[in-house]
């Protein structure tokens, strides 16, 4: 696992414990880490399915041009929203990382990548393929709302979101 990040996530939450403004968030320390980028930021862009993952399908396949992808997957421990074919595709079409709010598989293949990934747990099973979901949207992930061109930093210590880059 390589780590290319010049940030630290308790620095952040340092220099911004006192801030009310509404634009600086932490996510619960709920997810695991894969992929074999340890720390990773970036603009979000944003996916809203439930065990359909047609729409992450689609923003990996698309040009990541250094974003992180937040897949709010409405917490669903039944099926992985990414497997090793999607982490393979963020990778090769430079995605900085995906946060999962949901599950992912193929752990070895998602390791293998050169992407950042967070997600709440491992589960095997893949998702029915609707084409249902909204993207580009703001989402509610853990309890925190994440927007489109909002920045994530993840790293060893947590994820933080901000309205703009720190």
């Amino acid at each position: 696992m390589t780590t290319s990040a010049a940030f630290s996530t308790c620095d952040m939450c340092d220099a911004h414990k006192g801030d009310d403004s509404g634009s600086f968030w932490v996510l619960p320390p709920v997810f695991q880490c894969f992929g074999g980028v340890a720390a990773f930021s970036g603009p979000v862009s944003t996916v809203k399915c439930f065990e359909d993952n047609t729409l992450v399908k689609a923003a990996v396949d698309s040009p990541g041009r250094g974003r992180v992808l937040v897949v709010d997957g409405g917490g669903s421990l039944r099926r992985a929203l990414v497997g090793g074919n999607l982490a393979a595709s963020a990778a090769r079409n430079g995605w900085a990382g995906i946060v999962v709010n949901g599950c992912v598989r193929d752990v070895a293949e998602l390791n293998a990548e050169q992407v950042g990934i967070r997600a709440l747990a491992l589960m095997p099973l893949p998702t029915e393929k609707r084409g249902e979901g909204l993207a580009e949207v703001a989402v509610q992930i853990q309890g925190v709302w994440v927007r489109p061109g909002d920045w994530l930093y993840a790293d060893a210590d947590g994820i933080v979101v901000s309205s703009q880059a720190l």
